[in-house]
């Protein structure tokens, strides 16, 4: 199957649905956050209440008879904020029990070593790496996650990068590329710069885009010098 996003249809995340033992007091509770209402309907013995976040394309729908998942069963739901700090003190303002600020010991959502919640914010102060996080009143885990620049190619319809952002990742190419220049024939520089940010704007990590560009370059070198 390919993987070619220019020719898949539209697929929008839109609704995460579950289950809560008391209706009025979860809707009360996301209400509280400053969630958007937007449906409360009911017929029967089934209830179907919908709320957003605020600017958020997602939203959460609970009540009674819309999934047979029990109660508090949903963990680990993410919200991203620009702002962590500010993002705690708000819910903490609106009663919230909230986390203190965390980082995961092994890279984010990584709950597979022992102790993975480190205090603190990430060390490094890097994007994505920095959690707090709080319970609704079934149980129900919330993230909140600090993302404050996103990966290249993470936004599906991102606007032309600007002069700053090209200037920043044509410097992190040219330092990649410096320790493959000196280990390796000569070259033509675009061509080992051309893989590298191809695979940064599509998502990869620095690493991952260097392993990508150092391929490109065993399989085109014999072919380019001729």
């Amino acid at each position: 199957m390919s993987s070619n996003s220019v020719n898949s249809p539209n697929m929008k995340l839109e609704v995460v649905v579950f289950t809560v033992s008391d209706v009025e007091r979860t809707k009360a509770f996301y209400e509280n956050l400053g969630w958007r209402l937007d449906i409360d309907i009911a017929a029967g013995g089934y209830r179907n209440v919908h709320v957003t976040p605020p600017h958020s394309d997602t939203s959460i729908i609970f009540g009674k008879g819309v999934t047979s998942n029990d109660p508090g069963s949903v963990q680990n739901l993410v919200l991203a904020v620009d702002d962590l700090d500010a993002a705690r003190e708000d819910l903490v303002a609106r009663g919230v029990n909230v986390s203190e600020i965390f980082h995961y010991a092994g890279g984010p959502f990584n709950n597979a070593v022992e102790n993975p919640r480190v205090s603190g914010r990430d060390p490094e102060g890097r994007s994505y790496f920095s959690f707090a996080s709080f319970e609704d009143p079934d149980g129900n885990l919330w993230l909140i996650q600090e993302v404050t620049t996103r990966f290249p190619g993470r936004l599906w319809d991102s606007p032309q990068a600007d002069v700053a952002t090209l200037a920043d990742l044509l410097r992190e190419t040219a330092e990649r590329h410096d320790s493959y220049e000196k280990t390796h024939a000569e070259h033509d520089w675009w061509n080992w710069y051309a893989p590298y940010l191809s695979a940064r704007q599509t998502g990869n990590s620095p690493e991952e885009a260097a392993a990508a560009a150092d391929r490109y370059m065993e399989k085109a070198l014999p072919a380019l010098s001729q």
